[in-house]
């Protein structure tokens, strides 16, 4: 090869460097991009609320992401033996609250159970439930926020404002509307098993939405009961549980009927009383709805301000719901008919298991 054939040569490699060098430097950049680009798409389809609800699917967090939505877990809304409850907020200014469990045990057992009931279904009367976190051994759980908090800390508290009776009813029909879906509108009958005034939320309107899915049980349309080791909460517990009996959904029922009473009178079922030979309020309650006589049974703060015939409907109810024979108690959904519809309700009988149990009436 020739001396200028050599330097044509050379002079070729050396363009084609310099172009291939060029496209290179254009490329950087562009990947640069791009690669931004695509990040930022998965950091808002992880995050974002719309993602979420529209999809309706749970959002798999990890720890670091939890950790820094809660600020380091700094802001405590509630505490149980199941562990704590966190505020967080996400990216695009979502609030939620952040349940964390302890240990692997039961925590995750109740993470389980969360997980596969609530995650799977959707009712306006039900938390929702937006993404969990499950790195090593966290088990964390990532809920829309209720801004008003727990129906307990309205009724029980001193320090907050009174609750209207039409506030009452609606709350008590709210309740009864997902209890209803829960037994009767998913794919399988989901026992919810601690129904009591601390697992029902309240959001800004003040509309009720049930939580807490850590006890839950899931029945096949095919099979009518479940038998469990766990126990719920004292003064809830219909007598069948106690005894050690395979429950059905109308556990839940008379565990709606005690609340009910909650939501009545403003004080707890299990707190003893003084009026009279009574010292335990379920069975003063179900007398005095015997008797006719329900005014009595109102919460002082409420001073008389009440409609009484939903006053009245709210009592029967609530005693038709703790008698002791199962088939003797309602069905959410008939419950929400009469609520809704101010059916009439007959006078329930005073259920003699519970006299027995508690020795206070003769």
């Amino acid at each position: 090869m020739s001396t200028i054939q050599q330097q044509h040569h050379h002079q070729q490699q050396q363009s084609g460097f310099r172009a291939s060098l060029f496209l290179l430097v254009l490329a950087v950049p562009v990947i640069i991009v791009i690669s931004l680009i695509l990040l930022w798409r998965c950091r808002t389809k992880l995050f974002t609320a719309r993602n979420v609800y529209e999809n309706e699917s749970l959002v798999v967090f990890s720890f670091a992401q939890i950790r820094n939505s809660t600020k380091q877990f700094s802001e405590i809304l509630g505490e149980g033996g199941f562990g704590c409850v966190f505020k967080g907020t996400l990216p695009g200014s979502v609030v939620v609250a952040v349940k964390k469990l302890k240990g692997l045990g039961q925590g995750e057992k109740q993470f389980r159970a969360e997980v596969q009931t609530i995650g799977m279904i959707n009712h306006k009367n039900l938390v929702r439930l937006l993404g969990f976190c499950a790195d090593s051994n966290n088990r964390l759980l990532v809920y829309e926020y209720m801004e008003k908090g727990s129906l307990s800390s309205h009724l029980f508290s001193t320090d907050s404002a009174k609750l209207s009776w039409e506030l009452r009813y609606r709350i008590a029909l709210g309740t009864a509307r997902g209890l209803s879906y829960l037994h009767d509108e998913c794919k399988h009958c989901i026992i919810h098993c601690d129904m009591k005034p601390d697992n029902v939320l309240l959001d800004a309107e003040f509309c009720p939405k049930i939580a807490d899915f850590g006890m839950a049980k899931l029945l096949g349309r095919d099979f009518s009961r479940a038998l469990t080791t766990m126990r719920g909460t004292i003064g809830y517990l219909a007598p069948e549980w106690i005894s050690g009996l395979p429950i059905t959904h109308k556990a839940d029922v008379y565990s709606y009927g005690m609340m009910l009473f909650e939501i009545i009178s403003g004080r707890r079922n299990a707190e003893k009383i003084k009026e009279g030979k009574f010292t335990y309020f379920p069975i003063f309650v179900a007398v005095k709805v015997n008797e006719g006589d329900v005014m009595c049974l109102l919460d002082s703060r409420l001073e008389g301000d009440a409609d009484v015939e939903q006053l009245t409907r709210a009592c029967r109810i609530a005693c038709w719901c703790i008698q002791d024979a199962e088939d003797h108690r309602p069905k959410m959904g008939q419950i929400v008919q009469i609520l809704e519809d101010g059916l009439a309700v007959e006078v329930p009988p005073v259920p003699r298991l519970l006299q027995n149990f508690m020795g206070t009436y003769d």
